[in-house]
């Protein structure tokens, strides 16, 4: 994927994270940020439990990307002592 599409898939699955989660963003670029880095969590627990799986075009990258940024999110707020809701 090119550079632009992993910026276009970082926002969206920053900001759908974001609804997913219930809370306040993190801003345009906490979004951005916080889905390209779910990208990278999503696709390491992905190669943990469909080692021979990998999400193909667009669609399957964003839904990677989003999955990884819930789990972020999750992890970020237990750490910073905010609820979780999901």
């Amino acid at each position: 994927m090119g550079f632009i599409a992993w910026i276009i898939v970082g926002l969206i699955a920053g900001w759908l994270a974001g609804m997913i989660m219930k809370g306040g963003g993190y801003g345009l670029i906490g979004d951005l940020i916080l889905g390209l880095i779910g990208a990278l969590v999503g696709g390491w627990l992905f190669s943990l439990i469909l080692p021979s799986a990998e999400p193909s075009g667009l669609i399957g990258s964003i839904i990677v990307a989003t999955i990884g940024a819930v789990v972020l999110v999750a992890i970020v707020r237990l750490v910073r002592g905010r609820p979780v809701r999901a």
